[in-house]
């Protein structure tokens, strides 16, 4: 197992990863209420991740618009660039490589001394716009101002549940812009209360938001970060312009033919390699499974189309020549399958045959680009004992290996899996990192039996833990933090949503009026 899981592998930009294990990026709500900079919560979080290991840890979504936030806590760009609002940033930066400079933010000294290895983890910051995700109230705009998106198509519209034609026909594509806006006017109704119909973007919006993920690279360039990823995923702004579902533009940001669909990423792609050095570690996160329906095969009609037109963009990305490293992901929040609890989901499964396909793809490149190297495929989801490691990669699913909520109930994976691999060939080795509480989360009956509510209570319970590894640094404590298995979907979801950060907290009154609308739209 050592031999794959820990051999170290070179990007294309020329940086060493250490081994092929990846802290993904993960919701951390532990910024301020309506968006803040990294604070001493994160720099604990992250020094914990630090100290074991990992060959690449990637920040949650940072967000590069403080109008367009997720669930009220995240991190956002600063409006004003200056040494001081850049300090926070570059604290993060030093808590992920390990570096004693963190010691005066309060982390524990420990944390400034490697357990293993010389090589520290790369730094990656996730950039990230919400868009027509933005939810009301905690997605940071006054009352009534909507969120922007690619076309003026709202989440949870009912035409948006039915599978998409993928037809390249200006009629088809009329005839479904016209279903899509009637169906934004018939959408659930708890969807309408928690998310805005979206405004059609314009050009300038459009030059505005690649410029704020421009220049949020180069803060994290500033900063000392070792690179960026763009998140086109789970249903936020930059996939929105890739789904069938959403863009019914009809500029060059059209979604056909796929290089205008492409063509809002690839603008931002190239705007960051031409101002950034040469070894800046550059990659996205796209999604491969939007439209792949519950019960679908690999051998069904859908399944096939869907895979090919992902498959195409994830070839044309490769080619570029300017990306490093591409994460296979999927969902949004109308099928949240990247939250899911499910040990299992038909779009996990999913994943692995589809990044071993983009993979097959992706190598084919080789010949053609003069010996340049093709973009690493780092797969998340699934992955939940050594032998879903080792086959993953003796089965050449991936590159790398992105762990999540692993990373969680093991921030010391790394030096667990070296441990057992003397022990037991990783191939016999099933057993799981850690046990998961997901079974015993299961939301009260009197609630809607809809689509985001056992996903969502999943998703509180690994908030709550993230929180207490943060706050057992605080404590100096040199043991692990205990994890709070004993805690039950209700008081997951209040002790997520009803957290006082005194230091930073706007008032008591204003978190007991926030809270139950939190409560609503986690469970909803």
């Amino acid at each position: 197992m050592t031999t794959d899981i820990f051999s170290p592998v070179t990007l294309p930009c020329g940086r060493t990863i250490s081994n092929r294990l990846v802290k993904v990026a993960l919701y951390e709500h532990l910024a301020t209420f309506l968006g803040g900079p990294p604070n001493p919560h994160h720099l604990r979080l992250y020094g914990e991740w630090a100290k074991h290991d990992w060959g690449m840890i990637i920040t949650g979504n940072v967000q590069v618009d403080r109008r367009h936030l997720t669930l009220g806590r995240d991190i956002v760009m600063p409006t004003e660039l200056t040494a001081e609002t850049l300090k926070p940033f570059k604290r993060l930066a030093q808590a992920i490589h390990n570096d004693a400079e963190a010691k005066e933010d309060g982390l524990d000294g420990q944390n400034s001394i490697r357990n293993t290895g010389e090589i520290r983890p790369l730094a990656i910051m996730q950039l990230s716009h919400a868009g027509r995700q933005s939810p009301v109230l905690i997605g940071g705009r006054p009352p009534f101002i909507p969120p922007i998106a690619p076309s003026s198509v709202a989440v949870g519209s009912r035409t948006l549940a039915a599978k998409p034609s993928f037809t390249t026909s200006s009629s088809a594509q009329l005839s479904g812009e016209e279903d899509a806006r009637e169906g934004r006017n018939s959408s659930d109704p708890m969807f309408r209360i928690l998310f805005q119909v979206p405004r059609e973007m314009t050009l300038d919006d459009i030059t505005n938001v690649q410029l704020s993920f421009v220049t949020a690279a180069l803060v994290a360039l500033k900063t000392g970060f070792d690179g960026v990823q763009l998140h086109c995923a789970h249903g936020y702004l930059l996939s929105q312009f890739l789904d069938p579902k959403i863009n019914f533009r009809r500029d060059g940001y059209s979604i056909t033919p796929h290089v205008n669909a492409l063509r809002m990423l690839r603008e931002i792609v190239d705007a960051i390699r031409g101002l950034t050095p040469p070894d800046f570690v550059l990659g996205i996160k796209i999604n491969s499974a939007d439209n792949v329906q519950a019960r679908e095969s690999p051998s069904d009609a859908g399944f096939q189309m869907e895979m090919n037109r992902v498959l195409d963009y994830v070839c044309r990305i490769a080619d570029w020549g300017t990306v490093d490293f591409i994460e296979i992901s999927g969902g949004d929040y109308e099928s949240p399958d990247f939250m899911s609890s499910e040990k299992t989901t038909p779009r996990q499964a999913f994943f692995a045959h589809f990044s071993t396909i983009a993979k097959e793809h992706v190598k084919r490149l080789q010949p053609s680009r003069n010996g340049s190297s093709v973009p690493l495929i780092l797969l998340t989801g699934g992955l939940r004992s050594p032998a879903h490691l080792q086959t993953a990669l003796t089965n050449d699913h991936a590159d790398l290996l992105g762990i999540g909520r692993g990373s969680i109930l093991r921030p010391d994976l790394p030096a667990v899996l070296q441990k057992r691999g003397e022990r037991v060939d990783a191939v016999f080795d099933t057993e799981l990192f850690a046990h998961e509480p997901d079974d015993d989360l299961k939301p009260p009956f009197w609630f809607p039996k809809v689509r985001l509510i056992g996903a969502s209570v999943g998703v509180s319970w690994y908030t709550i833990q993230m929180r207490r590894i943060a706050e057992s640094q605080t404590k100096r404590t040199s043991s692990d933090p205990s994890l709070a298995y004993n805690i039950g979907a209700m008081e997951a979801i209040l002790r997520m949503w009803i957290w006082l950060d005194w230091t930073h907290c706007l008032c008591l009154l204003g978190v007991a009026l926030i809270a139950p609308y939190g409560m609503y739209l986690t469970y909803y």
